[in-house]
């Protein structure tokens, strides 16, 4: 029988790599995005595509019942739908924290409740959360984005031991910098204003910004399929790791996170992305 796999978030970057990848494993995909126009190609590589919009209640329900009515449960959830949103946390506005977590966290959350009860029927079944480096150390500029994804860590690591016992496997996804389309959405800007208190703040973290995905430091960056790779090993596998965290750069700054004195921690952060 061939594993039915539900994506999220499959009109670019890692959902559209994964989509590909698994297809062409010989599984059989669901590649969804918000805009059905985005991931109409994608029909074309064996996948089945679906409108699928994680901050919408009647859109999540509508595409797991349509799956589980022709296969009878999703096999595989891939939650990979999320964005970055960057700036000063004094400068946020709360609607779009809310808006971050709609996304990152909550879609991801009731997607799970929606699969697992046909999941716990079978007594089988995946969920890989895409998480990220950022879920397990947080760098200058992005308090929204790592909160969200240390929440949805936190709320990975509950499932994992609530379900393990119904032969599901609750799985998270950590790259590093990849190379995506993500990038150009999540950028912080800079910012010209001599009035903004976070102006030299700001400035440098988009400098850095800049390096990690077009200068120097890009050469450490991973593609897209790089992390499909390794999530077409989480699915294969008979025991899947509970976390992959992928990229020398990743598996570096996490190791200095949880080392080194938060003070120190923060001196480091400051030398290293040329801080005010």
């Amino acid at each position: 029988m061939v594993d039915v796999v539900l994506i999220t978030g499959c009109s670019s970057g890692i959902g559209r790599a994964t989509a590909l990848r698994l297809a062409a494993s010989g599984y059989l995909v669901y590649a969804t995005a918000r805009n059905l126009e985005s991931v109409a190609d994608l029909a074309a590589a064996g996948c089945r595509t679906l409108s699928l919009d994680v901050t919408d209640e009647q859109s999540m329900t509508a595409a797991v019942a349509e799956i589980e009515q022709e296969h009878g449960a999703v096999d595989v959830l891939v939650n990979n739908a999320g964005y970055g949103q960057y700036g000063a946390i004094e400068q946020l506005a709360i609607e779009d924290l809310r808006a971050q977590f709609e996304t990152n966290v909550f879609g991801a959350v009731r997607l799970a409740q929606l699969v697992l009860p046909a999941m716990r029927a079978r007594h089988r079944g995946r969920i890989l959360n895409i998480s990220s480096m950022g879920g397990r150390t947080t760098l200058p500029g992005g308090g929204a984005y790592h909160a969200s994804k240390y929440a949805l860590e936190a709320i990975s690591d509950a499932l994992r031991m609530e379900v393990r016992s119904f032969g599901i496997y609750v799985v998270l996804i950590e790259p590093g910098i990849v190379r995506t389309p993500w990038a150009d959405a999540a950028r912080p800007g800079s910012t010209d204003s001599g009035d903004d208190p976070y102006g030299g703040y700001l400035n440098a973290v988009e400098q850095s910004f800049s390096n990690a995905y077009e200068g120097s430091m890009a050469r450490l960056s991973i593609s897209a399929e790089q992390v499909a790779e390794v999530i077409l090993k989480a699915i294969r596998g008979r025991r899947p790791r509970p976390r992959y965290l992928i990229s020398p750069m990743a598996k570096s700054l996490v190791l200095l996170d949880t080392v080194l004195p938060d003070r120190l921690h923060d001196r480091v952060l400051k030398w290293q992305y040329k801080l005010p």
